[in-house]
């Protein structure tokens, strides 16, 4: 038995089109779009009368794919959740990037939320990065990491 990869980060958005902005406007790039739902759906994801619609997106090094799905039926009764950085499971997407900076200000000047001023830190191997975590729509936390040299 062998594990090669992640595939794909799967994220369940209500607002399909803000998110796929979001995304857009971060860098990444549509690779396809289309909706689903069928028997065999309903048996993978383990609900009833499945239909949803989803755009796939990946970074522009083909490297990261991300799978956006919006669930026409059936809803969701919790509605969107806006959790803390220490809730638990699954959190965040990191992203190394370069110019933090220009991206951190213009998803701020699209109105994104930053849970801090840009971080420097030292990570495990003496190596130093800066940090930062922003909020998109519907929750959505990414990190972003610029390695300094």
């Amino acid at each position: 038995m062998k594990i090669h990869r992640i595939d794909h980060v799967g994220i369940v958005v209500n607002d399909l089109s803000a998110a796929k902005v979001f995304f857009l406007d971060f860098g990444l790039e549509v690779q396809g779009e289309g909706k689903l739902e069928g028997e065999w759906l309903d048996r993978v994801v383990g609900l009833n009368d499945v239909k949803t619609e989803l755009v796939m997106m990946q970074t522009p090094d083909r490297q990261v794919n991300l799978e956006l799905t919006k669930f026409h039926t059936p809803s969701d009764e919790k509605g969107i959740q806006y959790p803390l950085a220490n809730t638990l499971g699954i959190r965040h997407i990191a992203f190394v990037v370069e110019d933090i900076e220009a991206i951190v200000a213009k998803l701020k000047k699209k109105g994104m939320e930053t849970f801090s001023d840009i971080q420097t830190v030292a990570s495990f191997e003496n190596t130093h990065y800066k940090l930062c975590y922003i909020r998109g729509p519907e929750g959505i936390i990414l990190e972003l990491a610029e390695q300094i040299k």
